[in-house]
């Protein structure tokens, strides 16, 4: 059994920058994926350019097969023996895959053996960052100040969109100073081994984490630690499904904007850039404003505004081609993306009893990302290429958020703090 106490403890923000860098590693290696999804294709699958190009993001996609193994075993064992073990666990494994797929051979060199070695290691990930996300979210949901719990989640998902900034700018930077060849040869796997040499520094980190306990949370009166869990699962599943497409459509843009558009590779990555920018600021914007007004009424506005705008800038953008429009499309619709986001999954975390919360969320977040997100980019390239039109993904950007909405409003809200840190009825969503 973990060492656990009996009170909250008290974070250094050291111990916190544990928690999110770990985080922030995880999710660089997706992205980076994402990003230079047309290079590795080059170098790792055969065919033409844009069947290679659907080999590399089906690739992608399988990383999510392993994420609800990952989110059910680890997060259990979470819930079992502490956040801690759980989190230097799936750090050390997104480690080996991290350094394998960097390593991988080119398809030119041993053929079949590259993408069967680039699949299994997409394996290996998926099954790290699966079980990641449940212990992370709950070790910051039960460590943090009553009253700053929304802050505490958001510096979670800011560090995971911190890690696109790093990896876009990375990417701008490879692009414009590489050749093509260069790129496809060996540029891309640079940007996995830079991540993969941060992962020792990571686990040293992590090792100085101190434990949480689940049951001084589910004591907490201000979270509906006795509603059943399934009916809080089955919505959180609708909110996460329809994020992590929205969120993914997103990412998507670096491709989107090569492949659809036919736009120069260091113009896609500056999309690339925009994106981290926002999605850090929004992400703790959203934060702050769900600890001040309550999440749902946070969520709300957000989501509403980014089913109404989605299609009509994808249709803007696909028409004028240019490296101003989709830049401000990037931003609008991170903005409103993430402004609803990150209020949406701290009402799903807070309505989970402590003592399913890192298995639950890790479960609930893996199948998402694994039926939805992962195959997000590929469903939107086939989308594109089946109807000839370079505004589909728009379409189902719009489908996926109107669901995570209808998820969102059939979670109760629990009490909220004030800032003296006692509790109060939640007001009724707006």
């Amino acid at each position: 059994m973990p060492d656990t106490q009996s009170v909250r403890p008290v974070l250094t923000r050291s111990q916190i920058a544990a928690v999110t860098a770990g985080n922030a590693l995880e999710f660089y290696d997706f992205v980076t994926y994402a990003f230079f999804a047309t290079q590795i294709g080059h170098a790792l699958f055969p065919g033409d350019a844009s069947n290679s190009l659907l080999y590399s993001l089906a690739t992608f996609g399988v990383g999510f097969l392993t994420r609800p193994l990952g989110g059910l075993l680890i997060g259990r064992f979470a819930d079992r023996r502490g956040r801690k073990p759980a989190m230097i666990l799936s750090f050390a494994i997104m480690g080996v895959a991290m350094t394998g797929l960097a390593l991988t051979p080119s398809y030119a060199m041993i053929g079949m053996g590259a993408p069967i070695l680039a699949v299994s290691f997409r394996l290996l990930q998926g099954f790290a960052l699966g079980g990641e996300v449940g212990p992370n979210i709950a070790y910051l949901m039960e460590a943090a100040p009553p009253n700053r719990r929304g802050f505490y989640i958001s510096l979670n998902f800011a560090s995971a969109d911190g890690a696109a900034l790093g990896a876009g700018l990375l990417g701008f930077f490879l692009s414009s100073a590489l050749t093509e060849a260069q790129l496809d040869t060996w540029g891309w796997r640079l940007a996995f081994i830079l991540g993969a040499a941060i992962v020792p520094f990571g686990l040293r980190l992590r090792r100085t984490l101190v434990e949480t306990l689940p049951a001084a949370s589910e004591a907490d009166p201000s979270l509906t630690a006795h509603r059943p869990p399934l009916p809080i699962a089955a919505a959180g599943l609708l909110i996460i499904a329809g994020a992590a497409i929205s969120n993914y459509t997103l990412d998507y843009l670096t491709t989107y904007a090569q492949s659809a558009l036919h736009m120069a590779v260091p113009t896609a990555f500056e999309a690339t850039i925009v994106l981290g920018l926002v999605a850090v600021a929004a992400d703790l914007t959203g934060g702050c404003l769900a600890d001040r007004f309550g999440p749902k009424r946070v969520l709300l506005v957000p989501w509403l505004l980014l089913i109404g705008f989605v299609v009509p800038v994808f249709t803007i953008l696909s028409q004028t081609r240019t490296a101003t429009a989709l830049l401000m499309s990037t931003g609008v619709l991170s903005l409103l993306h993430i402004l609803g986001s990150t209020p949406a999954v701290l009402l799903f975390v807070q309505a989970l009893p402590a003592r399913v919360r890192a298995g639950a969320t890790g479960l609930v977040y893996a199948l998402a990302l694994a039926i939805f997100g992962g195959t997000t980019q590929f469903l939107e390239t086939l989308l594109i290429r089946w109807t000839g039109n370079p505004v589909a993904p728009g379409w189902y950007m719009m489908g996926a958020v109107t669901v995570a909405l209808i998820g969102a409003l059939f979670i109760p809200e629990p009490l909220r703090q004030d800032r003296s840190g006692s509790s109060e009825p939640a007001k009724a969503a707006a």
